[in-house]
C-alpha cells in the first residue's frame, strides 16, 4: 500500500492543430484593362498602400473630363433658372395687384366686367410662368445632380486603375505580368499577414468547458520543435457538424515571420487547476461494473474500492481526481483482494 496526498496540479488542454495567416486576401481586378506596371515577385514585403498592379487608363481620362464638362455646364444653368423663377414670381405679384384693384373698381362700378376677366387671365398666365420657372429650376438641379454621378463614376473608374495592398504582409504569389489583360475579377496578387499569426485547432466538447478566451497556450512545431505562446482570441460557439468539435485560435507574435502558415503544432491550453493524485499506472483495476478505479485501505485495513478519472498521463504514473485528499491505495497485490475484506498490508515508501 502506498500513501498518495492529494496535490495542486494544472489541467492544461492538450491538442493538435496547425498555424495559420491572420490575414490572407486576393486583390483582383475590378475593371477591364491591360496591365502596364511591371510584376513583383513572391516573397516580397508588402506595406500597407503600395502599388500592386497599375492598369491602361485608355480613354477613362477623356471620360472624366466630358463628365466635368457637362457637370459645369449644368451648374452654370442655375442662375439663369433662378432668374427666370424670380421674374416670373415677380409678374406673378404684379398681375395679382392688378387683379384686386380691377376686382375693387368693379364693386364701385368704375371698371367693366371684361376689365375683371384680362386681370384674373393674367394672374392665372403668371401662375403658369411661375410653374414652368420652377421646373426648369428642378431639372437644372437635376443636371448637376446627374453630371456629378457622372464625375463620381469616371473617377472611380479610373481610381480601380491602381491595385493597392489593403495591409501590410508578404507577396504570396507574383503580380500580374506587364501587358496581360485582366478582366474583372481577375487575379493581381495574393498577400498574407504572418504577424502576428493564429494557431487553429479544435476541442472536444468534453473539454470545451475549460478553454476560454484570454487563457495562455503554448504550442510545440513539428517542424523544428520551436516553443511558442500567445493567448486564446476566440472559441467557436458552433460544434462541428461532422466531428462534435469546437475551432479554437490562439494568436501568437511573429515578428522574425519564422512561422509559416500550415505547420504543423501541439497545442497546450492552460486551464483553472485541479487537486489530484499521481500513482503508478499499475494500480488501476476494474470492479465487477467495469469501473475504472484503485483498491484503497482504511485505518481498519479495509479494502474498499474507489472509481477515479485520469487527468493527464506523464512518465512517472498517472494524475487522478476522484480520491480523498489522503488516500491509501493499494499498489501491488489489489487483483488479489475485494472491497470489504480485510488485509494486513505492507507500506511501500513514494520515492519507491
Amino acid at each position: 500500500v502506498m500513501r498518495s496526498l492529494a496535490k495542486q496540479v494544472g489541467s492544461g488542454v492538450v491538442l493538435r492543430g496547425q498555424t495559420a495567416a491572420v490575414r490572407q486576401v486576393d486583390l483582383r481586378a475590378e475593371t477591364s484593362a491591360v496591365v502596364v506596371s511591371e510584376p513583383l515577385r513572391k516573397g516580397a514585403q508588402i506595406a500597407k498602400g503600395d502599388t500592386m498592379c497599375v492598369l491602361d487608363p485608355g480613354t477613362r481620362g477623356a471620360a472624366l473630363e466630358e463628365a466635368r464638362a457637362r457637370l459645369s455646364e449644368a451648374q452654370s444653368r442655375i442662375p439663369e433658372s433662378q432668374a427666370r423663377v424670380e421674374e416670373a414670381r415677380a409678374r406673378l405679384t404684379e398681375a395679382e395687384i392688378n387683379q384686386n384693384a380691377a376686382a375693387r373698381l368693379s364693386e364701385d362700378g368704375f371698371a367693366s366686367q371684361t376689365r375683371v376677366a384680362s386681370a384674373d387671365a393674367a394672374v392665372a398666365s403668371a401662375k403658369a410662368a411661375v410653374t414652368s420657372a420652377t421646373s426648369g429650376l428642378g431639372a437644372a438641379q437635376s443636371g448637376i445632380e446627374a453630371a456629378t454621378a457622372a464625375v463620381a463614376v469616371a473617377e472611380k473608374e479610373i481610381e480601380r486603375l491602381t491595385i493597392r495592398a489593403p495591409f501590410s504582409g508578404l507577396l504570396e504569389s507574383d503580380t500580374a505580368e506587364l501587358g496581360s489583360l485582366l478582366q474583372p475579377g481577375a487575379l493581381c496578387a495574393t498577400i498574407i499577414q504572418l504577424d502576428p499569426i493564429k494557431l487553429v485547432g479544435f476541442v472536444p466538447e468534453t473539454e470545451v468547458n475549460r478553454v476560454s478566451i484570454g487563457a495562455p497556450a503554448q504550442a510545440r512545431l513539428a517542424a523544428g520543435g520551436t516553443q511558442v505562446t500567445g493567448t486564446v482570441t476566440c472559441l467557436s460557439r458552433s460544434a462541428d457538424p461532422a466531428t462534435r468539435t469546437f475551432a479554437v485560435e490562439i494568436e501568437v507574435p511573429n515578428t522574425d515571420l519564422a512561422i509559416r502558415d500550415g505547420q504543423t503544432a501541439e497545442i497546450s491550453i492552460a486551464s483553472a487547476g485541479v487537486t489530484a493524485h499521481l500513482i503508478p499506472q499499475s494500480a488501476l483495476t476494474l470492479n465487477d461494473d467495469g469501473a475504472l478505479g484503485v483498491r484503497l485501505v482504511d485505518e481498519a485495513a479495509l479494502v474498499s474500492f474507489a472509481p477515479l478519472q485520469i487527468i493527464r498521463d506523464t512518465v512517472d504514473g498517472v494524475w487522478v481526481t476522484g480520491l480523498p485528499a489522503q488516500a491509501d491505495v493499494i499498489v501491488a497485490g489489489q487483483e488479489y483482494v475485494t472491497a470489504g475484506v480485510t488485509v494486513a498490508p505492507t507500506w511501500r515508501e513514494v520515492s519507491q
